[in-house]
């Protein structure tokens, strides 16, 4: 799954003001990213508030989607839940001729143990017709999935080929790296923890933060697939007051302001979410005029 190393990042849905899904601005945004230099794209991820979305706003994502990126990059779809049959049965229903890869959320709410999470996958699997990622993010779901559940998951399914790792420790993410099969994908889902996760042998990231600003972080990454810390840090640290900004108030909210700012898209959220402040909008402005002159 060469297609999937690099900077993957996991697309928003873009609203009008009414709430409906805003379909030029979803244009744009996919248009800017591969502009950008992004290597992949994640559609109807949680960053999509794709829990918030009908099964018809889905499909029309999708279409927008697969119709504005014209089969120049590589695109994953997010499917995933916390009833394993009810998953199994759309990925046996949906058409996913224009994805390499699903993207699957370990069980959120459930707190399955970690043979419960082995089971769930393990049915996903079987169910899928190409190749799972799965995601771990107990920040999210309420539960953390183990290394050693990872590992055997790696092992004992062929098309299991990645992890999108959002455990935040550093400890567990260098276990995986060392124990995986070599062939496995371990991919950031901490934009914080990317590049130390690339340096100590990752396979990239799945972004926020850089679907805002896809020139510095695909080059970032870049450096440090390529065992450049140095150019690869000098961008990190101008990066890192965003990072953590636009999930001060709840993701999308943050990087919605950025693409707001940059004229792509609206800051709109649907509800339970809400809009970011005021106050955090004039801090990333803030923020994105400091990279600005760092890149002049």
């Amino acid at each position: 799954m060469e297609q999937l190393i690099g900077t993957g990042v996991a697309l928003i849905t873009p609203f009008r003001e009414d709430l409906s899904v805003d379909v030029d601005a979803l244009e744009r945004v996919v248009e800017y990213n591969i502009q950008g230099g992004v290597d992949y794209l994640v559609v109807l991820g949680t960053t999509a508030e794709s829990a918030t979305l009908s099964q018809a706003e889905k499909q029309l994502v999708v279409d927008v989607v697969v119709r504005t990126n014209a089969g120049r990059l590589p695109l994953v779809l997010g499917v995933g839940g916390n009833n394993t049959m009810a998953v199994a049965l759309e990925l046996k229903t949906l058409d996913l001729s224009d994805f390499e890869a699903i993207l699957s959320v370990s069980p959120y709410y459930n707190k399955p143990t970690q043979e419960g999470i082995y089971q769930h996958f393990k049915v996903i699997s079987e169910a899928s017709p190409i190749p799972v990622v799965m995601y771990n993010v107990p920040a999210r779901t309420g539960s953390n999935m183990l290394p050693e559940t990872t590992l055997r998951l790696a092992e004992d399914f062929s098309n299991i080929v990645g992890i999108k790792e959002a455990c935040g420790d550093s400890v567990q993410i260098d276990k995986l790296i060392k124990y995986k099969p070599e062939s496995f994908l371990v991919i950031s889902g901490d934009d914080a923890t990317a590049l130390p996760s690339v340096l100590s042998g990752g396979a990239g990231v799945i972004s926020v933060l850089g679907q805002g600003l896809p020139v510095q972080f695909s080059e970032m990454i870049k450096f440090g697939l390529e065992g450049n810390g140095e150019g690869a840090y000098d961008i990190h640290h101008k990066l890192t007051t965003l990072m953590s900004l636009i999930f001060e108030e709840g993701n999308p909210a943050g990087i919605k302001s950025i693409l707001e700012q940059k004229g792509i898209s609206r800051a709109t959220v649907r509800l339970p979410l809400m809009e970011a402040t005021p106050t955090l909008k004039e801090k990333i402005a803030t923020s994105l005029k400091v990279l600005d002159r760092a890149h002049a």
